[in-house]
């Protein structure tokens, strides 16, 4: 049935060019210095990502669909000219973006970012934590809301943080009865949700990488607010903990741990795995200092970018600043710091710390082939004018439908993050169309719609189960994949319904031209949306009263 259905896109993806080639002219051999190909500014600049996420969709396979829209762009772009084609796609594409400095920085901090995380892991900072909270937490909530407190503190990458905090705390919530499948949620919602509000990461590294033409990295801090997913998800998760809330098949994996089975089904991965070799001569600094420095460092580095040191003041530095540089600075610091520091402390050799550089490396390959996908479909785009023609196209739509356009584009990041599996590459296909439909006319729909993006790509990324990041919950948790998943669901079901028409109202507010600009601000659909949300758990709890109640301690 697959192989039908990919088929099937391929070749509708024929027809596609067929169709087009029927109505073009083809490229002229004399190229002219200002070249304007005949699809410029028209809806064909809009096929190349619009085929790139079709595409994804079916085959479920991120990079080979933002490669056909890329050579689809390079085809509308050169009337069908093979060698005119691979010259765009090649030279103006993927080398012009990979030799912009912009974007090399960006890279350059997620390898960096790779290397230390490899690094903190060998230096055993993160067994030594958990030998700590083992002694300190003495209830069952309180190993919960510690496993949300690490995973929350753990911001700088979902991978680090997915990994560190399933080792870390899996046999604090054993010890305490936490069912693996409560424990791989808690990772799985306290990984990308905290990254996309985090301003010193990779995802904030990787948006600000998308959002060409703008501030990016100032975009990203404006959206924070915006971001209702992910703040509802981690006030949801306390509320459900401290209010002993467990409903779906969550509730039943639950019940079965508090009568010693913390794993419900058969299936008991890891079940034999207490001989696990532990890390321990690290402790606990060794795991907090290098993540202080790589923060304080970015931060100083992002400062430094805006002309920190050339007098201007902190606020319109940072905001001001290169995330690029900043970042690239940063990281590279940081880096030198924790080997000095690891050598000083005796936990890890030099050589050890120079074999991290090539494994952290291979960790973000996946990162960077996505990034320079992405970048070089944006790439293609701009060249058939679709920004131009994008913002011709919202002119014309009536401000009533705009005002839904967040919601939509949520829903849509969703599906796509769901039915692909990352994030990520969800964010390379609508960023791009998000901003070149509200760029230089409404910034505050911009950013909503941006957040709205973000937002749903998580959410989406967070249902899929063939996710990376749910794999590696699953993983760091020691649970069965499945069961996570189907325990997950129900969870981020209803905060991504609640966080739907929290994007309703805010697009209505946003793009409302009578009203104040203190109407305009987050914080008006934020509080509706928390009393919703709290409505809805209310009335959760209220029908589990019938059932047999969970004692929770």
């Amino acid at each position: 049935m697959l192989k039908k259905r990919k088929l099937a896109a391929w070749g509708a993806v024929v027809c596609l060019l067929m169709l087009a080639m029927s109505s073009v002219t083809v490229f002229a051999a004399e190229e002219t210095t200002e070249y304007v190909p005949k699809m410029y500014a028209s809806f064909w600049a809009l096929v190349p990502p619009v085929v790139a996420i079709v595409l994804a969709l079916i085959t479920k396979e991120v990079y080979s669909s933002l490669f056909v829209g890329i050579v689809i762009g390079g085809l509308f772009w050169s009337g069908f000219s093979f060698e005119n084609t691979v010259l765009h796609v090649f030279q103006d594409g993927i080398v012009g973006v990979l030799t912009d400095s912009y974007n090399m920085g960006i890279l350059v901090f997620l390898v960096i970012l790779g290397i230390m995380v490899c690094m903190m892991n060998k230096a055993g900072g993160s067994a030594a934590f958990g030998r700590w909270a083992s002694v300190h937490i003495k209830t069952r909530i309180g190993a919960q809301l510690a496993t949300i407190v690490l995973g929350v503190l753990i911001f700088i990458d979902d991978y680090f943080n997915c990994l560190t905090v399933g080792s870390v705390m899996r046999p604090i919530t054993d010890k305490h009865q936490v069912s693996r499948a409560k424990l791989a949620y808690l990772i799985d919602a306290t990984a990308a949700p905290v990254c996309i509000i985090a301003p010193i990461s990779s995802w904030a590294a990787a948006v600000t990488g998308f959002v060409e033409g703008e501030d990016g990295f100032s975009i990203f801090i404006r959206a924070i607010p915006y971001n209702y997913y992910a703040l509802f998800t981690i006030i949801f998760m306390i509320v459900l903990i401290v209010r002993k809330i467990d409903y779906g098949p969550m509730r039943t994996h639950e019940k079965n741990a508090l009568k010693g089975d913390i794993y419900t089904t058969p299936d008991r991965p890891y079940a034999n795995a207490e001989n696990e070799v532990v890390e321990t001569k690290g402790k606990v600094i060794d795991l907090v200092f290098p993540m202080i420095v790589l923060i304080t460092a970015c931060v100083i580095g992002m400062i430094y970018s805006g002309g920190f040191f050339s007098g201007v003041g902190f606020v319109e530095a940072f905001s001001g600043s290169d995330a690029s540089v900043g970042l690239m600075y940063g990281s590279f610091f940081a880096l030198v710091i924790t080997i000095i520091y690891y050598m000083f402390r005796r936990v890890l050799k030099f050589s050890e710390s120079m074999s991290c550089i090539p494994e952290g490396f291979k960790a973000m390959v996946p990162a960077i082939l996505i990034l320079t996908f992405a970048w070089t479909l944006k790439a293609m785009t701009d060249s058939l004018g679709a920004k131009e023609f994008v913002a011709e196209l919202v002119k014309s739509t009536p401000d009533a439908l705009l005002s839904f356009l967040p919601a939509l584009v949520f829903i849509i990041a969703c599906f796509l993050a769901f039915a692909t599996g990352t994030s990520w590459g969800t964010f390379g296909m609508l960023i791009p169309i998000v901003v070149n439909a509200f760029e230089g006319t409404n910034a505050t729909m911009m950013i909503i719609s941006i957040s709205a993006c973000m937002a749903g790509a998580v959410c989406g990324d967070h249902c899929s189960p063939i996710s990376d990041t749910t794999i590696m919950a699953s993983a760091g948790a020691q649970c069965n994949h499945i069961n996570h998943v189907s325990t997950q669901l129900p969870y981020a079901i209803t905060v991504a319904l609640v966080s739907f028409v929290t994007y309703i109202i805010a697009g209505f507010f946003g793009n409302s031209k009578g009203l104040p600009g203190v109407m305009k601000s987050p914080v008006i659909p934020l509080v509706i949306g928390l009393i919703l949300l709290y409505v809805v758990l209310q009335v959760i709890k209220t029908v589990e009263k019938k059932k047999d109640p969970i004692d929770a301690e």
